[in-house]
């Protein structure tokens, strides 16, 4: 898979970045992750440029976010049930649509880089309950800069490395991953208990 990867970007530059961003963030299987470390990995060798890599993979991410956002928009909750059967992602949907009505704008953040599988999901969820694009997109921009600027920065940093940079990342973003779901249960139960502590000391 990596050498294959390394040589799409060799081949094709920053247009393999910009098309793996876009189509990820539509929920489409493509290892972009590694895609971008690949591609910091060539600008470090200055075999491409470094700002060119990080813009392209920036705008094509939050390109597909929008256009995930905007296909919420138009088909509404009809569209999620239907999209939910259609890819057996019904899970993931229910995720999202807890995320975004618990945590709004916040949660869109943390979909795009802390709890990533989440990402695609979290858009068109967002379209669809009617999140306010303002919201969306600012929460959106920021997520997506830490997310793109991660990766590329890493293969940039640890070039030749980026092999081993690659199997690392991918076991610690299942780790986070799993880490932010737990928290997420832990802050909600506890914030339950207080609530149910708080209205028996009222009575």
């Amino acid at each position: 898979m990596t050498e294959t990867v390394f040589e799409l970007v060799s081949t094709y530059g920053v247009w393999v970045v910009a098309m793996s961003a876009f189509v990820s963030c539509l929920a489409v299987p493509v290892p972009t992750a590694l895609v971008m470390l690949a591609a910091g990995a060539f600008a470090a060798s200055e075999d491409l440029s470094l700002w060119q890599v990080w813009l392209a993979g920036w705008l094509a991410a939050l390109a597909g976010d929008n256009t995930g956002y905007q296909l919420g928009r138009w088909g509404g909750a009809p569209f999620l049930s239907w999209l939910g059967s259609r890819t057996g992602r019904a899970a993931l949907i229910a995720r999202g649509e807890a995320l975004v009505r618990d945590r709004g704008g916040l949660g869109v953040f943390f979909s795009t880089w802390l709890v990533a599988p989440l990402g695609p999901w979290v858009n068109v969820v967002s379209g669809a309950m009617g999140l306010p694009r303002w919201r969306f997109a600012i929460w959106d921009t920021a997520g997506e800069t830490i997310w793109v600027s991660g990766y590329v920065l890493l293969g940039y940093a640890f070039g030749a490395q980026v092999d081993t940079v690659a199997r690392l990342v991918s076991d610690w973003a299942g780790l986070v991953s799993a880490l932010a779901v737990a928290l997420g249960f832990g802050v909600a139960l506890v914030l339950r208990l207080r609530h149910r502590h708080s209205g028996q000391s009222d009575n």
